[in-house]
């Protein structure tokens, strides 16, 4: 649930019968023995896909379980402002509302004053904390994402975030590995990223350091930043092809 990739899985994974898929996310290379129920709609959140699921099978949602929905829709989607939320995703979230007993605003609130991720973690459990890996023409790399209400913790912690980034992107044999600080607020992000010096070169926002880059209007790892990476990856591709 919530991913189709193996490489996102849990250990043992390619080594099990699965039976069924529920995802929001790209598509990558999956192969069962066995047709298999396989549901992957680009929705804004796997928890759309679970609400969607009961309604499909008659079968009604308490209270509680509304609240967890809510909980994890209004997460995913930053309560419906990011460019991956769709209408559907605002309907579902509107009945779980009315079983939960529970505004959305009130709940978004609560979930995101919870506390920064920046002060709460260790350097190296924000890189592990949501982190997703990834493989594509050959390479292998991750992208971790966090969500903060600003950005005044993040430069205090950025050389050690960059210690945490290099160590997970050696430990994997990753080409890169990034690290996408959202500010839940504006609306804009902080990429860091440990990347060849050829990688970082063929990214065109801002830059802010020598490894840091500022991603305005982009919140969503699924949908904006991982299609731009991958473009960035294809372009590495075509400048190293013979053909080229």
């Amino acid at each position: 649930m919530d991913h189709n990739e193996l490489g996102q899985a849990v250990k043992g994974a390619a080594e099990i019968e699965i039976i069924e898929v529920l995802d929001h996310h790209r598509l990558a290379s999956f192969n069962t023995d066995i047709p298999i129920l396989f549901w992957n709609n680009p929705l804004g959140s796997t928890s759309t896909l679970v609400a969607l699921s009961y309604d499909q099978n008659g079968i009604p949602i308490d209270a509680p379980i509304a609240g967890l929905l809510m909980a994890g829709l209004i997460s995913d989607t930053l309560n419906l402002t990011s460019p991956t939320a769709t209408p559907i995703d605002a309907k579902v979230l509107e009945n779980l509302s009315r079983i939960a007993g529970m505004k959305p605003a009130d709940l978004a609130e609560s979930i995101f004053a919870v506390g920064s991720p920046l002060l709460t973690l260790s350097p190296k459990e924000v890189i592990l904390a949501d982190c997703k890996d990834y493989t594509e023409d050959g390479y292998r790399f991750s992208v971790s994402q966090i969500e903060e209400l600003g950005f005044s913790h993040y430069y205090e912690k950025q050389e050690s975030l960059f210690e945490e980034l290099e160590a997970y992107r050696s430990k994997q044999g990753n080409y890169f590995s990034a690290l996408l600080v959202t500010d839940v607020n504006t609306q804009n992000s902080l990429l860091l990223i440990s990347a060849p010096a050829e990688f970082l070169d063929t990214i065109t926002y801002p830059r802010r350091g020598p490894h840091l880059f500022e991603l305005n209007n982009v919140v969503s790892r699924k949908k904006q930043l991982v299609p731009y990476l991958l473009d960035c990856l294809h372009k590495i591709n075509a400048s190293i092809s013979p053909d080229s």
